[in-house]
């Protein structure tokens, strides 16, 4: 063994650098803790705990960020200034697109008519921008906090390289995707969808993914959270069933995740970087005469040892909890609004469930045109196929199907949608409909299959 690969294993620093930030990672991030009878992460408990604390203000600070954001890419874009351009945090945050610009400009008008109650109805009721601005922002301000500041821990220490250099002979054959994006998932499944997508962009913009890795691993590996599953099962007063439901939940999204990564539009997403330069097909090889083992510590060590300083690490937390905040915000508010509007104001998402029809009764799903109309509507929030269910359907089984499916859709609007949009991952918004569609008919059969076995 040459001494280059000795270096690392020799200080104990290195060995320090290593270990701890990335116990205090699986700790925060993987790790699955009780809360009364429900199981999530500690992030999430500290995310709960921040809301809580901030509770009385919340809103005034996500109106503010949100119209701070939208002002600010206006005066950059129109205006140019060279003084606030010089500023790498500035320029990074707020010179964007026009494309972006207009998406942060609407959802600034939305969030300013829903925090006064004024203007049309169908903006600011209670199930289109009050439901974002109430539910949805308030967790993701205090995920994009603590997360940024604390997934450094995870990332930057050796973990992920380890984790990912003894998964690759799993996760490449099977998925597509290298090692490392089984932490993603595992992330996603006790925490939430978010963080896991937050990973995903940040390591694609650290060259860790291609833009055809990223979009798979955003788009298949930010699974939807333990305690999100108990809260829709709940919904279709199926409490007693989650244990069949979850197995079921776990074996369509594994299905999915082999077979729509090799269908169009995720099939032909590029092997390059987010620079343009070239995938490295090496990376993961395993040199001659070494172990997996050996090697997959080896890289993790050598990857603590080129490691931030604390104080490093801190500025980078706060550069990445600002980007999130202040870049997704804006956006999930303007295309989670309008995603509900559509779905609560117009015959739009019942009209795109009609073909399904057919397929459902094909499968032989009872209320098939009822269930019909709950799928599509999945691309707008995916607790509205529950909500639609509980009160229109009567079949227990018809109503876990319906359950299952919105859960391993994935893809929905109102947040994962809008982050991932939100994000540098290279998918569109008319990407995400069709892997949605994609997943809505891989998954099905596997959930009929389920729950005619489990259920009855």
């Amino acid at each position: 063994m040459t001494e280059s690969t000795m270096t690392p294993r020799s200080t104990l620093q290195t060995w320090f650098a290593f270990i701890v930030p990335s116990l205090i990672g699986i700790f925060l991030f993987m790790t699955p803790v009780a809360v009364g009878e429900a199981m999530t992460i500690p992030i999430a408990v500290m995310a709960k705990w921040l809301q809580a604390q901030l509770a009385h203000f919340m809103k005034d600070m996500i109106v503010a960020i949100v119209c701070i954001t939208g002002i600010m890419s206006l005066v950059v874009k129109l205006l140019r200034p060279q003084a606030l351009l010089k500023i790498t945090i500035i320029k990074h945050l707020f010179d964007v697109s026009w494309i972006w610009l207009i998406t942060r400009l609407v959802g600034m008008v939305f969030i300013v008519l829903t925090f006064n109650g004024v203007g049309p109805e169908a903006i600011h009721s209670e199930n289109t921008g009050a439901l974002v601005l109430n539910d949805l922002l308030p967790v993701l301000f205090c995920v994009f906090i603590l997360a940024g500041l604390l997934l450094p821990l995870l990332l930057n220490f050796g973990l992920l390289e380890m984790v990912g250099t003894l998964l690759t002979k799993v996760m490449r054959p099977l998925f597509g995707v290298p090692g490392r994006s089984a932490v993603n998932c595992v992330a996603s499944w006790l925490g939430d969808g978010s963080v896991g997508i937050l990973m995903t962009a940040r390591q694609y913009e650290d060259k860790h993914y291609t833009q055809r890795e990223a979009a798979i691993i955003g788009t298949t590996f930010s699974a939807v959270s333990i305690t999100f599953c108990l809260v829709v099962i709940g919904q279709v007063k199926l409490e007693h069933l989650f244990a069949p439901f979850y197995l079921t939940v776990c074996a369509a999204g594994f299905v999915a995740a082999i077979i729509v990564p090799r269908l169009p539009p995720l099939r032909f997403k590029k092997d390059i970087y987010v620079d343009g330069s070239d995938h490295n097909e090496d990376s993961e090889a395993v040199p001659k005469g070494k172990g997996l083992l050996s090697h997959s510590l080896d890289i993790a060590l050598t990857k603590a040892k080129t490691a931030p300083s604390i104080k490093g690490t801190v500025k980078e937390g706060l550069y990445n909890a600002l980007d999130m905040v202040f870049a997704v915000l804006p956006v999930v508010m303007a295309v989670g609004t309008f995603a509900l509007i559509i779905a609560e104001h117009t015959p739009v998402f019942q009209y795109l469930g009609t073909p399904f029809v057919p397929y459902l009764e094909l499968l032989n799903v009872a209320e098939a045109e009822k269930a019909a109309q709950t799928i599509v509507v999945g691309f707008a929030d995916m607790f509205i196929p529950s909500i639609l269910a509980a009160g229109s359907i009567e079949s227990d089984t018809t109503r876990f199907i319906v359950a299952a499916m919105s859960v391993t859709q994935l893809i929905y609007m109102s947040e994962v949608g809008a982050l991932l949009l939100g994000s540098k991952i290279p998918v569109n918004l008319w990407e995400l409909f069709l892997i949605f569609i994609l997943r809505t008919l891989v998954t099905l059969p596997v959930i009929v299959f389920m729950a005619k076995w489990l259920v009855g």
